[in-house]
């Protein structure tokens, strides 16, 4: 019997507890019924509380990889997360370009929730020079959206101005995530000169460790699917609404979520 599946690549970092990064996305690509691939370009020792260390894989490996991947399965779509060397990103960049790699969404992992700067300036000019005009779509949330628009995002309006700028100067779809705004959970997404405003219920739920990760994960599986940009990140917000509406309480800090909500 031959099963027909969809199939979508995660290359993103490996969170050991499990609520982010590579995992988050394995159980996020699972839930929606699709076969998940991954690339992996870091180790991290983490937890809830925090990252105590972080292990780099070599370009040379994470390229490797990408090798063995799309020579055998060629996926649908592709996520990209956590990728914190210069090195790296053009490897990557390199490789999708190679294998002319579709539906590719980009999660600009760079700024921690606390604020702090998680990439170097140099991965942060390769990451906007030679990864992101490949995306077909990019995930910024607003501290991400200041630090590529170079403007302070303190609204609804400036979040479509942050869009805007970012798409002219990368070329590219932008959805600029609105959490870290007191309001709904709403998103501005610009896509071929059209400002899309996407709204979701806030939850009230403390334990959102992985929801960046989970939320590009989503939209990789609706482009997958054949969904438009509008329709993809519609679809990926109801999943991530219902992942914080189960009220998984796990670990001391901002726990993960449960991703498996959907599955009966």
């Amino acid at each position: 019997m031959n099963i027909l599946i969809k199939k979508v690549l995660t290359i993103a970092g490996s969170d050991s507890i499990g609520g982010a990064g590579i995992q988050a996305d394995i159980k996020t690509i699972t839930a929606h019924k699709m076969y998940a691939m991954s690339a992996i370009t870091a180790l991290t020792a983490q937890n809830t509380m925090g990252v105590d260390g972080i292990y780099e894989v070599s370009a040379d490996f994470v390229g490797k990889q990408l090798d063995s991947i799309f020579f055998d399965i060629v996926p649908d779509a592709v996520k990209i997360g956590m990728v914190s060397s210069a090195d790296i990103i053009a490897k990557i960049a390199d490789k999708l370009n190679e294998y002319d790699a579709k539906n590719i969404v980009v999660d600009p992992v760079m700024v921690s929730t606390s604020g702090s700067r998680l990439i170097s300036e140099d991965a942060t000019e390769a990451l906007k020079s030679k990864l992101m005009p490949l995306a077909t779509l990019i995930t910024p949330n607003i501290p991400e959206a200041e630090v590529l628009s170079g403007m302070e995002i303190k609204s609804i309006d400036d979040m479509k101005k942050a869009a805007v700028n970012i798409s002219e100067k990368c070329g590219v779809s932008v959805l600029v995530k609105g959490g870290h705004l007191v309001c709904d959970a709403t998103d501005v997404l610009y896509d071929k000169g059209v400002i899309s405003i996407i709204s979701a219920k806030r939850i009230d739920n403390p334990n959102t460790h992985g929801t960046g990760c989970t939320l590009s994960s989503a939209i990789a599986c609706a482009l997958a699917d054949g969904c438009n940009l509008e329709k993809a990140v519609e679809s990926a917000k109801n999943y991530l609404s219902g992942a914080l509406e189960a009220g998984l309480n796990l670990g001391k800090g901002s726990g993960p979520l449960e991703h498996t909500w959907c599955i009966k």
